[in-house]
Parts: C-alpha cells; structure tokens; sequence
C-alpha cells in the first residue's frame, strides 16, 4: 500500500497510454459514444497525473486554499485520502461507465457531469480563490475534460440518449459524488495526526503563492 499511496498516478499513465493503445488498434467506433466514453478515462488518469506527478502541487492547494490548513501536507487531504477518493473511487466509477457504457448509458452521464465539475473547479473556483492563473489539474480539464464532456452531452441531447427522468437522476447523481465524493470523503477521512504526508513537492510553491 505505501508503493500505491506514493505512485498510483505513475500506474495511471502508465494505464492511460496502455488504453490510448488499445483504442488506436481497436475496432471501436471512433464517432460514436464508446470512444467519448473511454477517452474520458484515458482523460481522467492524465488529469490526475497532473495534478499529483507534474506540476503535482494541487494537494497542497487544495488544503491551503479551499480548506484554510496551516498543515497542508496532510490536513484535511492526505495521501491516504487522496488514493482512496481517485483510485477505489473515481478509477472504479470511471471504469464501469465504460465497460457498462451500452447497458447503463446513465453512469456514464454522471462521470462526465464529474469531469466538466472539475473543469470548473479548476478553472474558477480554485482561480478565484487562489488568485492564480492556473493549478495542476487545469490544463487536462480544460482541454480534455471539457471538450470530451460537451461532446456526449450534445450527442445524447441530439439523439435523445437518455429520458428526462434519467437526466434529473444523472444530474442528481453528478451533483452529489461531486460533492459527497470530493468534501464529504475528505472530511471523513481527515486527521490532523495522519502519517500519510504529502511529499513538499506537492505543496504550493513559494514563489507561487
């Protein structure tokens, strides 16, 4: 577990061009919703590459902007924390909406609902609040999370994909692991005394902020 904890972005590049791979040679249809769907895992692991590898400092900026800590190399995010949210979470809802993609079209919606929420919590929230121009996360979320996202929506729109009843739920549903999946978790999972520390390259740089 400590490998994981100190490496689980590396394996998700490491699972991003691997699955880049296996599209390119794949039968898939490359206009169709399986593709968007796939790309937006492919989209999800370089996010997080960038986020916690290069530049990898939004733990810190997570817990010194959003959440005020004076220990931001461990409170209230952490390494621990953090692997749990991404990995057992965000991998594994990311992984079925792919694999489930042409039984339940539902899940899918809702993680690309997720993927544009970080693109706005990265592009303003997090802006705003930090009086910054960017942080690690901004870059895949503005140029793959968002592009990827509008391009289902306006496909399922077009194609009336999905019942007005499953949109209220698939938004609900968007709306709370956005929430409950981000603040919740790390509320839960927080402690001041945690032994799984942030490495300081993942706090904010001085000359940053």
């Amino acid at each position: 577990m400590i490998f994981l904890r100190k490496h689980w972005f590396d394996i998700g590049l490491i699972l991003a061009v691997i699955a880049t791979l296996v599209l390119r040679f794949s039968n898939i249809d490359f206009f169709g919703l399986q593709f968007l769907i796939w790309l937006n895992v492919i989209s999800l692991f370089l996010h997080q590459f960038e986020e916690y590898r290069y530049p990898g400092y939004f733990p810190g900026m997570l817990n010194s902007v959003i959440f005020k800590s004076k220990m931001p190399d461990r409170y209230p995010l952490n390494t621990n924390s953090a692997m749990f949210i991404n990995v057992f979470l965000g991998w594994m809802v990311y992984f079925l909406s792919a694999i489930l993609y042409d039984k339940f079209i539902l899940l899918a919606f809702v993680t690309m609902l997720i993927s544009f929420g970080n693109f706005i919590m990265h592009t303003f929230i997090m802006n705003i609040k930090a009086k910054t121009f960017y942080n690690p996360g901004q870059f895949t979320a503005t140029f793959l999370f968002l592009p990827v996202s509008c391009m289902f929506f306006v496909y399922i729109f077009e194609y009336n994909v999905l019942s007005t009843l499953e949109l209220i739920i698939g938004i609900g549903l968007g709306l709370f692991i956005n929430i409950f999946g981000l603040i919740k978790l790390i509320d839960i999972m927080k402690n001041e005394n945690s032994e799984y520390v942030f490495e300081p390259r993942q706090l904010i740089p001085k000359k940053i902020f």
